[in-house]
């Protein structure tokens, strides 16, 4: 794993105005902070407090009007187009709420797609697209399509395919919102596990709960601005 004494990502006076007709939407109005390897970082807040203004500048979907976003000491708000394209490729693992995994695509292929973009040979991919699946306990369902995995398998394709590109960190975009309580559970587990070994995780959500349950940090925002930014120690698995 790849090691950094700086901090892996740095969020540096970051602020994202929109304009409107009657005055300056500010999403996020001059936020500041750090987040280490191996941590797992929780941002949450309501509908509308910036979360996901924060999770595109960090995942190089959108830049900040201001401020700078550094990773893996690279200033990721001052790249072009093609360099967030590669950085998004091989430095963020991103799990979507809706799993957007590809409907006319095996679990495995779907797991290897990043590869391919990336130009590594089929055998290659195809055998570390294997090693993830195993990974999350779908070997038995490599040959599937979407179409015919639960919600929580088709979630656990998702993580694998944030993985296979071996990224720099995590980041997680409500990974349970679209989950029963029971498979909320298998992912839950899934992803205390990954931190357990090692991986920096960075979750956008609004449950406070799941966020206690897995955090050892919790930045809460409101309004585009941090209000709260709180160490703590993750409940242990199968705690209430």
């Amino acid at each position: 794993m790849r090691r950094f004494d700086s901090p892996l990502i740095e969020i540096r006076q970051a602020r994202r105005v929109y304009n409107s007709d009657r005055a300056p939407v500010y999403a996020l109005n001059g936020v500041s902070f750090e987040i280490h390897e191996g941590s797992f970082v929780s941002v949450v807040g309501k509908s509308g407090s910036g979360k996901s203004t924060l999770l595109n500048l960090i995942g190089g979907m959108d830049k900040p009007t201001s401020g700078e976003i550094i990773v893996g000491g690279k200033v990721v708000s001052k790249m072009t187009s093609k360099q967030l394209a590669l950085y998004r490729r091989e430095a963020v693992g991103m799990i979507f709420q809706s799993f957007n995994l590809i409907p006319n695509m095996s679990a495995l292929d779907n797991v290897a797609l990043p590869l391919f973009f990336a130009g590594v040979s089929e055998k290659v991919r195809l055998e570390r697209a294997s090693e993830l699946l195993r990974l999350v306990g779908l070997s038995h369902r490599a040959t599937h399509r979407p179409t015919e995995l639960s919600g929580g398998e088709q979630q656990r394709v998702a993580i694998a395919r944030a993985l296979v590109a071996n990224p720099l960190f995590i980041l997680a975009d409500e990974p349970t919102g679209n989950l029963d309580t029971r498979t909320t559970e298998e992912i839950v587990a899934l992803l205390q596990r990954l931190h357990q070994q090692g991986k920096t995780i960075v979750m956008i959500t609004h449950d406070l709960s799941l966020a206690e349950r897995l955090s050892t940090r919790i930045i809460t925002l409101k309004d585009g601005v941090v209000v709260s930014d709180e160490e703590r120690e993750p409940q242990p698995h199968g705690a209430p």
